[in-house]
């Protein structure tokens, strides 16, 4: 058993000296195809285009060796991506599959109207011109407080598609607008509680005339004019 073990020990002694042999320099020496070919799925054609485009120009090297930060960083500052995922096909072609993020609102920042996507960035009105039935938000909320409400809201009875205008308070506090003009007033605090008790009122109101619904005070409906 011990001169097994010794030869074990040498052979990995003469393995680690083969390695060591190996410098970058050497490695470089080698000849290894460049990549020939990158396809981009995802985006619809022109935006395809211009990350295929960026990407080419980051002059990627061979497949072998490839610095995928490099696509990494190029692809996160999309703000179109909602994510990603880069796979190798030897020896000269890279595919990289994109979902693409789906816009949920429009806001205004520095006097310009952007789309919020579901990734959490916003994206200039002119990448998107299919979203005229988004929701507005009026005030300043930050991203995540939005995402935050939106998902507060697809787990409650409303239908999200329902809504034309959210207004945002500095309290932390949200409106709604419904797209037949109907105003919801919400707390700040259980709101998925408050918009399935206004939910359940509206419809058994449904033929009433109602244009503001005051659901700031916990379990109590107050119509206003």
């Amino acid at each position: 058993m011990p001169q097994r073990k010794g030869k074990k020990i040498l052979i990995y002694f003469f393995l680690l000296l083969i390695v060591g042999s190996i410098n970058n320099d050497t490695i470089n020496k080698l000849k290894f195809e460049k990549i020939k070919n990158i396809k981009v799925l995802g985006l619809g054609h022109k935006d395809n285009q211009i990350l295929l485009s960026n990407i080419i120009d980051l002059n990627l090297g061979n497949i072998f060796f490839l610095n995928k930060q490099e696509i990494n960083n190029l692809v996160n500052s999309n703000t179109l991506i909602q994510d990603y995922e880069i796979f190798k096909r030897y020896p000269n072609t890279l595919d990289i599959n994109i979902q693409r993020t789906k816009f949920l609102a429009k806001i205004k920042d520095d006097k310009k109207i952007f789309l919020i996507g579901s990734n959490g960035k916003l994206s200039s009105l002119e990448q998107e011109d299919k979203n005229n039935f988004l929701p507005f938000i009026f005030g300043k909320p930050e991203i995540d407080q939005f995402l935050k409400f939106k998902k507060i809201i697809d787990n409650s009875n409303f239908k999200y598609k329902d809504i034309e205008n959210l207004f945002f308070f500095s309290s932390n506090r949200w409106d709604i607008q419904l797209k037949n003009n109907l105003l919801i007033r919400l707390p700040s605090k259980n709101i998925i509680k408050t918009l399935n008790l206004v939910s359940d009122f509206l419809a058994e109101n449904r033929n009433k005339s109602i244009k503001v619904v005051d659901a700031r005070i916990q379990n109590q409906i107050i119509l206003d004019d």
